[in-house]
């Protein structure tokens, strides 16, 4: 592996939290697993990670591939991941060059017998890009002639149009290859350097080829090449036409299509229904596109989902009793099951889900769901609790419950029954009140703390342990949750004021101004100097999170808009591409449906100011 020397710089760059010696060592042994442990080692310490750095282990790894030390392909491998996905971007930078020093030495491995290699040498030369010079895209472009393994020849197409993307002559000639991966290189190479539209022939011959591939080569899991590359799937959902043309010819983008585009829902559904197998993440999916469908398509998606209630597996039936409830199966359906996956698995988010769903839908009609909870409230998710905040003649009937579970310090009960316990307000009488003084008193967790003294002013009208809390906190730093907490005291947090108030002055950090916008709002009623921070925030289109509402439904609250905010917001609400994405993957409205739908509602609503 080299000198001793060697070995102790590589020591003292790594340091004793991962022997980095001991595992590039490893790499010569002659044992498969040892050498797989070694590998996926290296590879979760050094790509992807900025704080480590990478550089000094290329020249021992180069070394190793020279030498035949170990696996050639999987080192060359490494190679090619750490050139793109090193941490850092300066880091990226120094690796290639090291790699582009070894070049000469290294492209003759493009050459190898064993097309494992061949395949890792493209790859590596791909990564380095231009730092090599011309002759690495001379050499594929002379390998491409010659190689006859398929799947070395596809990951040549794609090599050579990302080191020669302007060069694309010899490409459609590659469209009608007898290899459907090597056909599939070219298309997806020509999608990406075509402009928009894209050609119905070429979108046309993209779909023969993805289809003609029965199965494609499984992936490793750090990605193949450089940052610049870009999927042909990414390509197409570019131009929802060609998307949905590609859809129609076999391409599986129904899901991606409504991720990216508005009011696509119907026009995917027959696609989206044939990619929900039976998998739970894929029934949540369909859940949230059902959520955008007009009533009349939803007994289709009903006759899809209902046989996956006799699923072996409760994450399954969660994800078709969500699914279901958002296709308006009867209620007592959707209730029947949902109280069956509360006895099965209790614990299980999936079934958190469920129940989320089924009492959105089915409001009254799912109070059973609602009493299953309050039965055993300290026995499943902690998630289960917050329904009961829908349901508050429930909640009112296991006050004394919800405040034994302020106590179960470490889990994540306390802060559930505080916001239960909370939006009760009067109604959790003496034992809410006395269980959320003990809280905000003595609670473990600050924050669980904070949010029992601000419920103590809903359930017994005392606002002072919530003051005391927020007046150091805001004068210790400047914090937007301590600045939310304080607006949901309203008037009687007018001491705050002098905390607050400055934080309305433009150069303050948007997030942070818009926060105290909305505050300050809510305990003065102002608007002369709110709305303005405010409608800046919502300009950003960020999604709904839980917590402090969307300073869109402030504004609607408020019923006025600022003029420079109209236009853009005009604009946002009529694009036909999404604004927000969907990043944790739910399964009611679509976040930019929400947003959107606020959006339009404050237009038709607020009076224009200024």
């Amino acid at each position: 592996m080299g000198t001793e020397r060697d070995r102790a710089d590589l020591g003292r760059v790594y340091g004793s939290a991962v022997d980095v010696p001991g595992l590039l060592r490893a790499l010569e042994s002659a044992d498969d697993a040892v050498r797989d442990r070694a590998m996926d080692r290296l590879h979760s310490h050094l790509c992807f990670r900025e704080e480590v750095r990478t550089a000094p282990v290329v020249p021992h790894l180069i070394r190793l591939a020279l030498r035949a030390a170990g696996p050639r392909a999987e080192l060359l491998r490494l190679l090619a991941n750490l050139s793109n996905w090193a941490g850092h971007p300066d880091e990226r930078r120094r690796v290639r060059r090291a790699v582009a020093r070894a070049m000469p030495s290294l492209t003759p491995f493009a050459y190898d017998a064993g097309p494992d290699v061949r395949e890792a040498a493209v790859l590596l030369i791909a990564a380095c890009g231009r730092e090599s010079g011309p002759a690495p895209a001379l050499l594929l472009r002379d390998r491409l002639t010659e190689e006859r393994d398929p799947l070395v020849r596809a990951r040549l197409v794609t090599a050579l149009g990302l080191l020669e993307p302007d060069d694309g002559a010899w490409r459609p000639g590659l469209l009608a290859d007898t290899e459907p991966r090597v056909a599939l290189a070219a298309a997806e190479d020509l999608l990406r350097s075509t402009e928009l539209p894209l050609p119905h022939p070429l979108v046309d011959a993209c779909a023969r080829a993805y289809t003609a591939v029965a199965e494609l080569p499984e992936e490793p899991e750090i990605s193949l090449w450089p940052g610049h590359y870009r999927p042909f799937t990414e390509r197409l959902l570019e131009d929802p036409g060609a998307a949905l043309r590609a859809l129609g010819q076999g391409i599986p983008l129904a899901f991606e299509i409504t991720e990216r585009w508005r009011d696509r829902e119907a026009d995917v559904l027959p696609w989206a229904l044939g990619e929900t197998q039976g998998e739970a993440w894929q029934l949540y999916r369909l859940a949230q596109l059902t959520c955008a469908l007009p009533p009349e398509l939803r007994a289709r998606v009903r006759e899809r989902v209902l046989p996956h209630l006799a699923d072996d597996s409760p994450a399954v039936r969660a994800g078709a009793v969500t699914a279901l409830a958002r296709a308006r199966v009867p209620a007592r359906v959707a209730v029947e099951e949902t109280l069956r996956l509360l006895a099965e698995a209790p614990g299980a988010y999936d079934t958190v889900r469920a129940v989320n769903a089924v009492t959105d839908e089915f409001g009254a009609a799912a109070e059973p769901v609602a009493r299953a909870v309050a039965r055993r409230p300290g026995d499943g998710h902690a998630e289960l609790v917050k329904v009961l905040t829908r349901y508050p003649a429930v909640a009112a009937e296991v006050v004394e419950v919800l405040a034994g579970l302020l106590t179960r310090h470490g889990t994540g009960y306390p802060s559930v029954a505080v916001a239960v316990l909370g939006g009760l307000g009067r109604a959790a009488g003496a034992a809410g009140e006395r269980a959320l003084r003990i809280c905000a008193r003595d609670g473990v967790h600050s924050s669980v703390s904070a949010e029992a003294a601000v419920a103590l002013w809903a359930v017994a009208a005392d606002p002072e342990p919530a003051l005391a809390f927020l007046r150091r906190e805001l004068t210790a730093s400047v914090s937007s949750w301590a600045t939310h907490l304080a607006g949901r005291l309203g008037a009687v947090a007018a001491p705050l004021l002098p905390s607050l108030e400055p934080l309305l002055a433009p150069g303050t950090p948007s997030g942070t101004r818009a926060a105290a916008a909305l505050a300050v709002w809510r305990i003065t009623g102002r608007t002369e100097d709110t709305a303005e921070p405010l409608a800046r925030e919502a300009l950003e289109w960020k999604r709904f999170h839980p917590g402090p509402p969307h300073p869109v439904v402030t504004l609607t609250e408020m019923g006025v808009l600022p003029r420079f905010a109209v236009e853009p917001l005009r604009r946002g609400a009529r694009s036909p591409r999404r604004a927000v994405k969907d990043l944790m993957y739910g399964d009611a409205a679509h976040p930019d449906d929400v947003l959107r739908a606020a959006v339009r509602e404050l237009l038709a609503t607020a009076r224009v100011i200024g």
